[in-house]
């Protein structure tokens, strides 16, 4: 009869079926460029991010509404049982997040990961809201709870959906200044103007540019490019 509890097992659900997807993205992210994908295929584990936190969102949702349901209609909860299953499910889920924490820089992984996280918060909450239960037969304090655990994760989930969204939408990465960029090329020995600046995350912690380089003369054009191109791999990462 938990909320907290039945929380948990969503998200373990949603976690089946979102980790299908992330295993999926990152073997079609591998793929090399073809005649269809003259880029690769690299996106496909951020789609996938795009995709998990989307059904995060659908979750929070879920549970905001449950919550306040049984907060007006409170249910009885089994305080004891809820404690046992919600320790079990947080020992199980510790062990997943440290799997996946060890994939530094991967949006993908850090989709899957974000479900974890949320599995976790579902299992500490259900052990606390087992124990009052148990001890103190408060029955308001699961759905409350519930909805503690939902705000956390909408914080997170939101950042995600922000993050790959901006992927998607070949947004400047938040790291990067794109008037610093500019300006920087611009003062390039030799470069007159630049414009057409475009700067854009291609997948899998690659950053990508195009830009229209006007130089003051014409025969300096690769020495200036070789020279751009150190200048953007010292400076911003990008190769």
């Amino acid at each position: 009869g938990s909320l907290a509890l039945i929380s948990d097992a969503g998200h373990m659900a949603t976690d089946a079926a979102s980790f299908v997807v992330a295993l999926v993205a990152h073997y079609v992210s591998r793929r090399p460029p073809s005649a269809r994908a003259s880029y690769g295929y690299a996106r496909a584990e951020v789609l996938a991010a795009f995709v998990n936190a989307l059904a995060m969102l659908a979750l929070v949702v879920f549970i905001a509404v449950e919550a306040v349901d049984r907060l007006l209609r409170p249910v009885p909860v089994a305080g004891e049982i809820v404690m046992a299953v919600a320790i079990a499910g947080l020992a199980i889920n510790l062990f997943v997040a440290w799997r996946l924490s060890r994939a530094h820089g991967n949006l993908n992984a850090r989709g899957a990961l974000l479900h974890v996280f949320g599995d976790i918060l579902g299992s500490i909450a259900a052990i606390v809201a087992g124990a009052v239960v148990a001890f103190t037969g408060w029955t308001p304090v699961d759905p409350i709870l519930s909805i503690v655990v939902a705000l956390l994760i909408l914080r997170s989930t939101v950042a995600l959906l922000r993050e790959s969204g901006g992927v998607l939408m070949e947004g400047v990465p938040g790291h990067l200044s794109y008037e610093r960029i500019g300006h920087a090329l611009a003062a390039l020995p030799g470069v007159a103007s630049v414009h057409d600046l475009h700067v854009w995350a291609m997948g899998g912690g690659r950053i990508a540019l195009s830009a229209h380089v006007v130089l003051a003369a014409g025969t300096d054009w690769p020495a200036t490019l070789a020279a751009a191109q150190r200048l953007l791999a010292a400076e911003f990462g990008i190769d």
